[in-house]
């Protein structure tokens, strides 16, 4: 699995020059998850057949650094991410190579990924931020997840335990999570968030119902300057941030060659 781990380090170099570049974007949200893309397409999903939908489109600089790395998309148009004329925004949207749909308004992938089971027989996943679960759109979706047995799909929680205006848990507590899911009928998975093994395992199992992936993860992960700390929601690194948080990713990354 040292593989994925680097190639998640790979992304997260990626994805610091697309922000550092373009001045904008959603570093912290971007690290918690990075585990969670790269186990999913390059290790779980049929790229021919599955869905992905995601749901907490602010860390769309993310998926694109994915996708790049997954060969769907130039790592020459990564470099245009949050200029005037180019097709990777802020937010993902349905003109890019490998995004299903467009995302950004909270609480709302869920439901998509609902309709989308419910059309196909391949798997959806869908992953979502912890804050977003706050919208009460995300329960209509999860009930409905449950009255129709869609047992092709899946949900993925980044349990990072922060948003952009602090700690979840004060913001709108979720706890119990996972009991909270199985109530509403759903098969519930809790992992490391950053241990692609992990995920993959879980995400891997067969299943009868939707199932929900619990990953418990770090905002900001890989570099000190930013761990758990709520301002990198939406903080854009200055130079003397910019070549830190590198030289973590660089020594994280190295360690997996």
């Amino acid at each position: 699995m040292d593989k994925f781990k680097k190639i998640a380090f790979d992304c997260r170099l990626t994805v610091l020059d697309m922000i550092y570049k373009a001045k904008a974007g959603h570093i912290g949200g971007s690290m918690s998850a990075m585990e969670v893309l790269v186990s999913l397409y390059f290790g779980v999903m049929d790229m021919g057949k599955d869905r992905f939908i995601l749901s907490k489109g602010h860390i769309a600089e993310a998926l694109y650094a994915v996708l790049a790395h997954r060969g769907i998309i130039s790592y020459e148009e990564l470099m245009t991410f949050g200029a005037f004329d180019s097709a990777l925004a802020g937010h993902p949207t349905s003109g890019v190579n490998g995004v299903e749909f467009a995302t950004g308004a909270l609480g709302h992938g869920l439901g998509v990924g609902v309709g989308m089971a419910l059309g196909l027989s391949s798997k959806v996943y869908v992953l979502m931020g912890d804050g977003e679960l706050a919208e009460g759109s995300n329960w209509e979706a999860m009930m409905a997840a449950a009255k129709y047995k869609l047992s092709n799909l899946i949900g993925i929680v980044d349990r990072n335990k922060l948003q952009i205006s602090g700690e979840t848990e004060s913001v709108m507590p979720l706890e119990d999570l996972g009991a909270k899911f199985r109530a509403f009928g759903w098969e519930v998975n809790e992992v490391n968030g950053h241990e692609p093994h992990a995920i993959i395992e879980a995400l891997k199992q067969p299943q009868t119902k939707p199932r929900v992936l619990i990953t418990n993860t770090i905002k900001g992960y890989g570099a000190k300057i930013m761990e758990n700390n709520p301002i990198w929601h939406h903080h854009i690194p200055d130079e003397a941030q910019y070549h830190e948080i590198k030289e973590s990713f660089v020594k994280r990354r190295n360690q997996y060659e």
